[in-house]
């Protein structure tokens, strides 16, 4: 048999490929091999030209380019915000690896900010979960890269299809989640003055899921996406194998997909609580609920809410341990919280924002429902009924 001579680039490609079908787990492999090729040759058609794949914000920023002494300074005066930030063009097709070191060779980009700025942007950022496992350090390389976006009313911030470029934190202002379903455009839900939105066409190489419209004039904040895979998504790729064995011991995400599981680590935030410490109130509203990761914690209801007692004094109804979780009943039931929860000893648990885990799995009811059993003594106790729940 003549020897077969294996064409120059072939491994890396159908590596890059393998990389891409692991990470996405495409139902149609034929499919997704045909988009994911046809990616790559538009990619290389539009990004002949480096300079393309430039990142240019409307606010001023110096461009810190290991390759070159000089400094960018970018045009300050835009008229439209549309303009503000170029578009990069079929990211898609391009797949990512965390574990590279290569990636601390890219270019990086420094946007100027005025004290007042950085104090507001600090503010923008505190509750932002994705920012909540990266050191000081990461975290001051992360705000340094971000830029300032002023939107006006009805303004697309970004649109369901398009390629991620920007992933952005609200400071304020109140803005539209629209998708397209069968011709038709949906409201499925609202960011009002808080949040961040964008993160997914980043992290899985994927279109837009969703459009973001502003509803009046407000600001955000954006950091650009080779940043966001420097110091975001790889510090997530280290969350993601501490906790990844952990998370499929937690019952309500036992009926999911192993890669809806692993979505839910990449939003996965963390707090520690100190003995005694009040984690939920009775009566506030939810945003999101807990899992516990170490210790223990109580959940404690008023007797008002029982039938026939009108004392304030809290009664015990529950513990919840390691892998359990508590605060998904609210949202369930779409009630504010029915009791409160305090941490028994030093305890440790793992948050989902209820609006990145809509965003990811769709309706956060309807997954909780696939484990109504579980909560129908529950939600008895708290209740007197389970009715709620299936309503």
């Amino acid at each position: 048999m003549s020897n077969i001579e294996i064409p120059v680039g072939l491994k890396e490609l159908l590596q890059q490929y393998t990389v891409e079908v692991l990470q996405h787990k495409p139902p149609n492999l034929v499919e997704f091999a045909v988009q994911h090729f046809t990616r790559i040759r538009e990619n290389q058609r539009n990004d002949k030209n480096p300079k393309k794949c430039i990142l240019k914000s409307a606010r001023k920023g110096v461009r810190l380019d290991i390759n070159s002494n000089k400094s960018e300074e970018e045009d300050n005066n835009v008229k439209s915000t549309t303009n503000k930030y170029k578009r990069r063009v079929s990211v898609c097709a391009e797949a990512y690896n965390p574990d590279d070191e290569d990636d601390e060779t890219e270019a990086r980009v420094l946007h100027p900010k005025t004290d007042e700025q950085r104090r507001r942007l600090q503010d923008a950022c505190r509750d932002i979960l994705l920012f909540k496992t990266l050191d000081q350090e990461q975290l001051s390389e992360v705000l340094d890269g971000m830029f300032e976006v002023l939107v006006k009313p009805r303004e697309h911030i970004i649109d369901q299809g398009e390629d991620g470029d920007n992933f952005y934190v609200i400071e304020k202002g109140v803005y539209d989640i629209v998708v397209q379903k069968d011709g038709m455009s949906l409201c499925v839900g609202k960011y009002d003055n808080k949040g961040s939105f964008g993160e997914l066409a980043l992290m899985y190489n994927t279109p837009r899921a969703a459009t973001i419209i502003a509803t009046e004039e407000g600001a955000l904040w954006g950091l650009d996406r080779t940043t966001f895979h420097r110091l975001i998504v790889k510090n997530n790729a280290k969350k993601r194998r501490m906790y990844e064995a952990f998370i499929e011991c937690v019952p309500l995400l036992k009926s999911l997909e192993v890669s809806e599981r692993m979505k839910i680590v990449d939003v996965l935030g963390e707090r520690v609580f100190k003995v005694g410490e009040r984690i939920i109130m009775q009566g506030e509203m939810a945003d999101c609920f807990y899992i516990v990761e170490s210790g223990e914690v109580k959940i404690m209801i008023k007797p008002k809410t029982i039938a026939g007692q009108h004392d304030n004094a809290e009664i015990e109804l529950a513990r919840c341990r390691r892998g359990q979780y508590f605060g998904e009943l609210a949202l369930v039931t779409n009630k504010p919280r029915a009791a409160s929860v305090y941490a028994v000893g030093d305890t440790k648990c793992l948050v989902i924002d209820i609006q990145a885990f809509e965003r990811l799995l769709g309706s956060c009811k309807e997954i909780m429902k696939r484990n109504i059993t579980q909560y129908e003594d529950q939600l008895v106790a708290l209740f007197g009924s389970s009715v709620d729940l299936k309503h």
